[in-house]
C-alpha cells in the first residue's frame, strides 16, 4: 500500500510539473483560415508526444530539445463549430467552437483601431452586429527587443451588441461586407497601435539594424519604464479607493483637500503620471465681475486628451468625444456664473497614449468682453477616478518593438489578406514622407516572407485629407507619403484605397469609417475573391505638353467624371520651367483630362490634389471612387 501511495504521488507530481502550452489565438472560439493546411504549434515537454486530433483527423509528433512541437492538419473546407483536442507531456486540453473561414489581419496605427463605439452611427452599428460567426481576436500593445513566440495577451470574441462596440470599426465592417459577399466565417486578428511608425512593425534585418542593439536598447527602455510606473503607483497610492465614486464632483463647493496640484496645460504623462490612462478631474477657478457675469463668457480649454465633460458652478457647458486634438471653446451662459469667484471643472476620458488637458497657455483662457482672453489658472487641482497603465509611449514608434510582440508570434497562422491603416505618424516630414516609399515595400515583402505566401492580398487606406500643420507653399508631407504608399502597387497582388474625399480637416480620425471598409472589401472582393467589379479608381498614366495646356490621361479605363456633377474638375496646378506652381483649370474631354493656367504659357508639370487637404481635389472613377493625389515631376 505504502507503495502504491508513493507510486501516485510520484505520478500525480510528474503532471504538475508537466507542461503544454498553446499561442493564444489557439483558444476556444477561433476562426481557421479554410481550404490551407493548418499548422499547430507550441510548447511542451522536451521530447514529449503532442497529438492533435480535428474533425476526424489526428497527426503527432515529438517536441524537440527545447519542447517545441509543431505539426500540420489536412486542409479544411469551411464550415463549423468543430473542437480540437491536443494530448500531451501528460497534459490535454479541448479548443470548442472552432470555425473554418477567412482570416484576416488588420495592422496599423489609431485609424484601424478606432472602434465600432467612435464610429458615425455607432449605436445603430453596435446593434446590428448579430452576426456569430464574425469574430474577433484584439491583441494587447505590447513591444519587446526580441523576437516572441507568445502574444502577451487576447481571446477569440464573437460579434454581438454586447461586443462589438469595442472592435476596430475598420476591420469589423469590412468583416461584415466579406461574410455576406463570401458565405464563410470570417476572423479578424486586429494587431494595432494608435500612433505607431512603420518602423516598428518590421523586423530588425529588414531594417538593416543590429538585432542585438535592440535588445540592448528594449532592455534600457523596460528598466526605465518600470522606475516610472513605480512613481505613478506611489502617486496613486494616495487614495485607498480606486476606482472612486465621481458623483457630485462637479459641484461649485468641493473639499478638494485630497486633490494634488497639476499644471494646465500639460499631459498628466509630462507631469509625472506616467504610463496612466482612465479618468480624471480637473478643477480651478476664475473671477468675473458683476457685468461680466451678466453678459455670459467663452471658455477655452486648449485640447483634451481624449474626452471632456466640463461644468461651470456646477452646470454642465460643454463636452466632447474622443478629439484628442481638438480645441475646446465653449459658451457660457449668464445663468451658470455669478460676480466673484467661479469654479471650473472638467471630467477626462483617456483611452491610451497621452491623457488631460494639453495645447499652448494661451488657449486655455476666458474671454467675456469681445476683446482680450484672460489666461486661466496655471496649476488646477487634479484627482484620479479610474487608472489603467498602459506602455509608456514612444514603444510604439521604436522600430522593431511591436513586430517582435505584435507581429511575430503569429507565426504563419494562414491568412486570407491583410488589411493595412497607417503613414499618419510617418508623414511629419518630407523627408520621412519619401522614406516610407522603401519602407512600405520592404515591410510587405517581409510579412509575406514570414507567411511564405508571395502572393498573400495586401490592402491599404491611403491617408485622408486632413489639416496636419505641416504642409507649406511648395511642400505637402501627406501627399508625399500618399504618392509612397502609391508606389507599392508595382507589388503584385495589392490594392489602395483612396479617402481624400471622407476625411474630417480638424480630426486626424474620421468617424466615416464605413466607407473606409466598404472600398477595402471592394478590393478584397477583387483581389481575394476574384470577382469582377469596379474596386479602383482611374490611376494617373501619363501626360503630355501641347501648348498651353497638359493632357493627363489614366489607368484602369475612362469613366471619369466630377463629384456634384459637371466636367469642370478642381485640385489641379500646373508649373512651368520655374517649378513655381499656379492653381489650374482643367475638364474632362472623353477620357483625358485636360488642364492649363493663364499664368503658365508653357507647363512643364502638372499635379492634382497636392495639399494635406486637398478639398477641391474633386475627379472620380467608377463607382464613385476619387482618383488618388498624384504629380508627373519628380522635383
Amino acid at each position: 500500500m505504502k507503495r502504491f501511495l508513493a507510486g501516485c504521488l510520484l505520478f500525480a507530481s510528474g503532471l504538475a510539473q508537466a507542461s503544454m502550452e498553446l499561442p493564444l489565438f489557439f483558444s476556444d472560439g477561433m476562426v481557421l483560415q479554410r481550404d490551407r493546411p493548418i499548422p499547430v504549434w507550441g510548447m511542451a515537454d522536451a521530447g514529449s508526444r503532442v497529438r492533435v486530433e480535428f474533425d476526424g483527423n489526428a497527426v503527432e509528433t515529438l517536441a524537440d530539445h527545447s519542447g517545441r512541437w509543431r505539426l500540420t492538419l489536412p486542409a479544411h473546407a469551411a464550415g463549423g463549430p468543430y473542437r480540437m483536442r491536443i494530448v500531451g507531456a501528460g497534459a490535454s486540453r479541448e479548443l470548442r467552437d472552432i470555425l473554418i473561414g477567412d482570416v484576416w489581419l488588420a495592422s496599423g496605427q489609431s485609424n484601424m483601431e478606432w472602434r465600432l463605439l467612435q464610429t458615425k452611427n455607432a449605436m445603430t452599428e453596435i446593434r446590428n452586429a448579430t452576426d456569430a460567426r464574425i469574430r474577433h481576436f484584439k491583441i494587447p500593445h505590447a513591444w519587446s527587443g526580441q523576437r516572441q513566440w507568445q502574444l502577451e495577451g487576447g481571446s477569440w470574441v464573437a460579434s454581438s451588441p454586447e461586443t462589438a462596440g469595442d472592435f476596430s470599426a475598420v476591420a469589423h465592417l469590412f468583416a461584415r461586407e466579406i461574410r455576406a459577399a463570401a458565405g464563410v466565417p470570417i476572423g479578424i486578428i486586429d494587431s494595432s497601435w494608435g500612433g505607431s511608425r512603420i518602423e516598428a512593425w518590421m523586423d530588425a534585418e529588414t531594417l538593416g539594424i543590429d538585432p542585438m542593439q535592440v535588445a540592448r536598447d528594449a532592455a534600457r527602455m523596460r528598466e526605465e519604464e518600470e522606475i516610472a510606473l513605480s512613481g505613478t503607483r506611489r502617486r496613486l497610492a494616495r487614495w485607498s479607493t480606486l476606482p472612486a465614486d465621481d458623483t457630485g464632483w462637479q459641484a461649485e463647493h468641493l473639499d478638494e483637500r485630497d486633490w494634488v496640484s497639476i499644471p494646465v496645460p500639460m499631459l498628466w504623462e509630462q507631469a509625472g503620471w506616467t504610463g496612466l490612462d482612465g479618468v480624471a478631474w480637473y478643477r480651478t477657478s476664475f473671477e468675473l465681475g458683476d457685468a461680466q457675469a451678466r453678459r455670459g463668457i467663452r471658455l477655452a480649454l486648449g485640447r483634451i486628451d481624449d474626452s471632456d465633460d466640463t461644468w461651470v458652478n456646477g452646470i454642465a457647458v460643454g463636452a466632447m468625444r474622443n478629439q484628442w486634438n481638438t480645441q475646446r471653446t465653449y459658451e457660457v451662459p449668464a445663468r451658470a456664473l455669478h460676480a466673484g469667484r467661479n469654479t471650473l471643472a472638467v471630467r477626462v476620458i483617456d483611452t491610451g497614449g497621452g491623457g488631460g488637458i494639453h495645447g499652448a497657455p494661451e488657449e486655455v483662457c476666458v474671454q467675456s468682453d469681445g476683446r482680450g482672453c484672460v489666461p486661466l489658472a496655471r496649476e488646477w487641482r487634479f484627482r484620479v477616478v479610474d487608472a489603467v497603465f498602459s506602455a509608456v509611449d514612444g514603444k510604439q514608434r521604436a522600430p522593431t518593438l511591436l513586430y517582435n510582440r505584435m507581429i511575430a508570434p503569429l507565426g504563419d497562422i494562414p491568412l486570407r489578406g491583410v488589411i493595412w491603416y497607417q503613414g499618419e505618424s510617418n508623414a511629419d516630414t518630407p523627408e520621412d514622407a519619401l522614406r516610407y516609399r522603401q519602407q512600405f515595400v520592404a515591410m510587405i515583402r517581409q510579412w509575406r516572407g514570414q507567411w511564405a505566401s508571395p502572393e498573400l492580398p495586401f490592402l491599404w487606406v491611403q491617408l485622408a485629407n486632413f489639416r496636419s500643420g505641416f504642409d507649406t507653399a511648395t511642400q505637402s508631407p501627406w501627399a508625399l507619403l500618399r504618392e509612397s504608399q502609391s508606389a507599392a502597387l508595382a507589388l503584385p497582388f495589392t490594392a489602395q484605397v483612396t479617402t481624400i474625399d471622407i476625411g474630417t480637416p480638424a480630426d486626424i480620425h474620421p468617424t466615416n469609417k464605413q466607407d473606409v471598409a466598404h472600398r477595402l472589401a471592394l478590393a478584397a472582393r477583387h483581389l481575394a475573391y476574384g470577382e469582377s467589379l469596379a474596386y479602383s479608381p482611374p490611376v494617373f498614366k501619363s501626360v503630355d505638353f501641347a501648348a498651353n495646356e497638359a493632357h493627363v490621361r489614366f489607368d484602369c479605363g475612362a469613366a471619369l467624371s466630377v463629384r456634384g456633377g459637371g466636367d469642370r474638375v478642381g485640385g489641379f496646378a500646373l508649373a512651368g520651367a520655374d517649378r513655381v506652381f499656379h492653381p489650374a483649370q482643367a475638364s474632362i474631354r472623353d477620357d483625358v483630362v485636360a488642364v492649363s493656367s493663364p499664368q503658365v504659357a508653357e507647363p512643364h508639370a502638372v499635379r492634382y490634389g497636392w495639399r494635406d487637404n486637398p478639398e477641391d481635389a474633386d475627379l472620380l472613377g467608377a463607382e464613385h471612387l476619387p482618383v488618388s493625389p498624384f504629380r508627373s515631376d519628380a522635383w
